[in-house]
């Protein structure tokens, strides 16, 4: 019997070629698209879960209220990982650790072998909370001398040649400090979020600066490592008021913990209440995947059911000889489940082939490894989309009347008609849906990176102040700004102008309230870095060499002295960490982090010998020849050090990789989505013309054009697509309006945007319908009306 259906199943598919490649492209294409985004999936759930206690670990993060709102940081007070474990005794291990890009772009060297690395300096119980493996080295001793550095096995390669060679070595950081490497650790793997290249120890920081011994100050993050069977709700209660213990006025910041993998997937916080984050998009793309699989079903019925005039004789014979419907169902379920074997296996080499691609498209590292849990889902989502594929055709075509079929007559229902004409409707729906979807991602894009963000990114450059830089900064910009093309140059401290960085709270003003406590971000500047920036001042005047004593003088931008209720702000005296500073300006407001938050307080000091990066500003046309002489000279006035640089507007463009990608993903997946479903629709027309045929013949003997045969075939279709528009108009209003709730700063859905999307939709299934619309009206009318 299976000998016999294996037998029937391949003749069926050499005598309807035209079905079984368009099944087959349909098919393989959507399960294409759905093993892509299953690896993608698979590899987003599984960031930063990889760590040996990842139940047990999590991370420190504090509550900021102010006016009724509350902030949310990961940014830490500095003493706070060590009071933590020798006070809570629910804490096993912690550690301090600072963010990589604090320290990012740094310059290690052995002789003359100099490498730009990403550091952290991190507490000693480092290697004890996470599971980054060492290859070298005892995590108990790695960190425990400040000179100590522990290097990852890739830069050990790089600096020493081989890991082996490493251990005990000296490494030179900056050409300035140097350190013993004391341990060798794994790469971190693809799937962790922090990609670092050495680490440091944490104390040595401490010494560095004096600030991070202050409980008013945030910068750097808290890990802890939880004692087993921890209550973790009930340690969140003992920490909520820590702060407050240790400092005065501290009511307004409150602590809890953070499960810390899950930072990468649940980021976003709105007014202290956890709001999602890349889990949206895991979301969004696992349902794409399925809509993807069940349109390509959808065809597989629609081409199944189209063609069922053409068989409903070999259905009748059967059951005329004795054949029962259950084994017509499992006929026809067996061609569906092979369709779609073969289709899974196409699609898996289609995936090998564009996988590379797509992850240069994803920012991922993704391979298809054929593990054993692959293969059950690869086993199991064959089985389940040949069952909902086959499911409809085989109880269609095996419900056929054996005596109306052999006399040639096909009983159709309303109920069968309009079931078809749903999954189109549904089929375009979708479409739709993903159409309008990637124009509003497009052009809230587009609005992010057109703003006015109160300052000039472009032709902007930055570097870091290494070596002789840091030791003769004023010596360096003078010289530089005589490079023609350099229009202007200054410093700033190591956060920049974009980012978010340290938070201080121990800011002091005349009047006051201790309920108007709120973290203020600082930046370090030199002279002239506002005016090369184009900041516009709402108040007051910048920092000048016209003026003495600027070291003793504040500038705050808008949104600070909203928080502070200063009214005519210029010449009131402030304080800082006990000392006092005019404040001499009022800066408008700049978006120093992206546009998903509001701009938050902010001050400037003047401090040279705290900035860390250096900004140029180069002449419009003039990039290149501008950089290679920065270049040149930059090597021969800092011997030792490599020129590396970056644009500001790149920097700004790379704090929305996550939205660009998803936009281009969902570009790609649309297209793919609208080509199956005309696909789908291709089939439906093609049942249409087949059942009209004789219609059609009758009509043009009757006199009908080319053109009337045409505009009646096609109505139909047409308004199938208006109906999928009209569902669809709703569910992506709401989904994209969701999805902008996530930017401070965003567009308004326009009608533009719809009506774009449903006039490509319908453009594109009036190209589809009218090949075979035409096909149909060619036909001569003797042979559609010839009696069989």
């Amino acid at each position: 019997m299976l000998k016999h259906t294996l037998k029937l199943i391949y003749r069926n598919f050499i005598r309807f070629k035209s079905s079984f490649f368009i099944n087959l492209i349909g098919l393989s294409t959507g399960l294409a698209c759905a093993l892509l985004i299953f690896l993608w999936v698979n590899d987003e759930l599984s960031m930063d879960a990889f760590h040996e206690n990842d139940s047990r670990l999590y991370q420190v993060m504090e509550h900021q209220q102010h006016t009724g709102n509350i902030r949310v940081t990961d940014s830490t007070p500095g003493l706070l990982a060590e009071t933590l474990k020798s006070e809570m005794p629910e804490v096993e291990y912690a550690a301090t650790a600072t963010p990589t890009d604090w320290f990012s772009g740094i310059t290690v060297s052995v002789d003359e072998n100099r490498i730009k690395a990403n550091g952290k300096f991190v507490g000693q119980d480092f290697f004890k909370i996470f599971s980054y493996k060492l290859i070298q080295g005892d995590k108990e001793q790695v960190l425990s001398d400040i000179n100590s550095i522990v290097l990852s096995e890739d830069l050990a390669k790089r600096l020493f040649g081989s890991a082996e060679n490493a251990v005990g070595k000296a490494v030179e950081w900056q050409k300035a400090q140097q350190f013993q490497v004391s341990g060798i650790f794994e790469n971190p793997p693809s799937n962790s979020s922090d990609q670092f290249d050495y680490v440091l120890a944490y104390d040595l920081l401490k010494n560095m600066y004096a600030g991070l011994m202050g409980w008013e100050n945030s910068g750097p993050e808290t890990l802890v490592l939880l004692q087993e069977g921890a209550d973790v709700e009930e340690f969140n209660q003992k920490i909520k008021n820590y702060i407050s213990t240790k400092i005065e006025n501290a009511e307004n910041r409150t602590l809890f913990t953070r499960h810390y993998s899950d930072a990468y997937l649940y980021g976003n916080y709105e007014n202290g209440v956890q709001t999602g984050g890349r889990i949206e998009y895991v979301r969004l793309f696992s349902i794409v995947a399925i809509f993807i699989i069940f349109i390509a079903c959808i065809n597989f019925m629609n081409l199944s059911t189209a063609k069922a005039s053409r068989r409903m004789k070999e259905v009748g014979v059967k059951k005329a000889i004795g054949a029962h419907r259950g084994s017509l169902i499992f006929q026809y379920l067996g061609e569906s489940l092979l369709m779609v074997t073969l289709s899974m296996i196409l699609s898996i080499v289609m995936v090998e082939l564009f996988l590379p691609q797509f992850n240069i498209i994803a920012g991922k590292q993704l391979s298809l490894s054929l593990n054993s849990t692959l293969i059950l889902s690869l086993c199991g989502g064959t089985l389940v989309t040949g069952l909902i594929a086959g499911s409809y055709p085989a109880l269609y075509l095996s419900g056929f009347k054996p005596i109306s079929v052999l006399k040639g007559k096909l009983e159709r229902s309303t109920g069968e008609m309009w079931a078809r004409k749903g999954l189109v409707v549904f089929q375009f729906a979708v479409s739709i849906v993903l159409i309008i979807a990637v124009l509003v991602v497009y052009k809230q894009t587009a609005f992010v990176q057109s703003k006015n963000l109160g300052y000039e990114k472009e032709h902007v450059l930055f570097f870091n102040v290494e070596g002789r830089v840091a030791e003769n900064r004023e010596t360096f910009l003078y010289q530089i700004e005589n490079i023609p093309g350099i229009m202007a140059a200054s410093t700033i401290s190591e956060r920049g102008v974009l980012g978010g960085g340290n938070t201080v709270n121990d800011i002091q003003w005349e009047g006051k309230s201790p309920a108007t406590e709120f973290p203020f971000a600082r930046r370090f500047v030199n002279y002239g870095l506002l005016e090369m920036m184009d900041m516009k001042m709402a108040a007051g005047r910048s920092f000048s060499k016209d003026f003495s004593a600027e070291e003793s003088k504040i500038i705050f931008n808008e949104a600070a002295i909203n928080v502070m209720g200063l009214d005519n702000p210029v010449g009131k005296i402030i304080q800082y960490e006990e000392k006092n500073f005019e404040l001499i300006g009022v800066v408008q407001n700049f978006h120093f982090e992206s546009l998903h938050s509001n701009v938050d307080p902010l001050f400037f000091l003047l401090n040279p010998d705290q900035t860390q990066k250096v900004y140029a500003k180069i002449a419009p046309g003039m990039e290149q020849e501008t950089i290679e002489q920065l270049e040149g000279f930059y090597q021969e006035f800092n011997p030792g050090f490599t020129f590396s640089y970056n644009f500001l507007d790149q920097a700004y463009e790379s704090l929305y990789i996550a939205e660009d990608r998803v936009a281009t993903l969902s570009k790609y997946f649309a297209i793919i989505a609208i080509v199956i479903s005309c696909l789908g629709l291709f089939g439906l027309a093609a049942f249409t013309a087949e059942r009209r045929q004789k219609e059609i013949g009758i009509r043009k003997i009757l006199g009908a054009t080319v053109y009337s045969v045409v505009t009646l075939l096609s109505r139909d279709f047409l308004l199938l697509v208006v109906s999928g528009f009209v569902i669809a108009v709703p569910v992506a209003w709401y989904l994209m309006h969701q999805w902008l709730t996530g930017f401070a700063y965003r567009i308004d859905i326009g009608l533009g945007i719809f009506g774009i999307a449903g006039g490509a939709a319908l453009l594109i299934a009036i190209l589809t319908v009218s090949w075979q619309s035409i096909k149909a009206a060619l036909i001569n009318p003797v042979k559609s009306l010839r009696s069989e």
